[in-house]
């Protein structure tokens, strides 16, 4: 097999907000609506079962107006320290999203990790932007609403 680091969008980005106040962001569906995807992008979640083996249906409504149906199901959910999907239709991917206490901080780990290197090298250009768009407004999110 491949080496993970190959076929992976890896992203890390500090979230001023205990880890707790960025899995509530992460794990709450109205508010994953309002952060998921690129910038330009909306989300409408259709189902979100938040535990291992759960289903999230949901639609990437793009800038241009394109809608882009998603399946996934949760493979590992470990609050307020972890989640992970695998992405079950068209491109085939795990996400892998970890969180590390940082002082008063959160580190976020993000890893989009493909089935192969050839799979991953057509999309790197686009994941590397979509990705960090993705991360910023995960921390706009945990920073709208209060934290203690």
């Amino acid at each position: 097999m491949q080496p993970v680091e190959t076929r992976s969008d890896i992203r890390h980005t500090l979230i001023p907000a205990p880890p707790s106040a960025v899995f509530a962001a992460m794990s709450d569906p109205a508010r994953v609506a309002r952060w998921w995807g690129p910038a330009g992008f909306t989300s409408t979640i259709h189902e979100f079962d938040f535990k291992p083996g759960g289903r999230w249906l949901l639609t990437l409504h793009g800038p241009d107006g394109t809608d882009y149906p998603n399946e996934s199901r949760f493979v590992r959910v470990e609050p307020p320290g972890a989640w992970e999907i695998e992405h079950l239709s068209g491109h085939h991917f795990v996400l892998t999203i970890e969180l590390v206490p940082s002082g008063d901080a959160t580190r976020v780990h993000w890893r989009q990790t493909f089935d192969t290197a050839g799979h991953y090298e057509p999309l790197a250009g686009f994941l590397a932007i979509a990705n960090q768009q993705n991360l910023e407004r995960l921390a706009a999110e945990v920073l709208s609403q209060p934290h203690g």
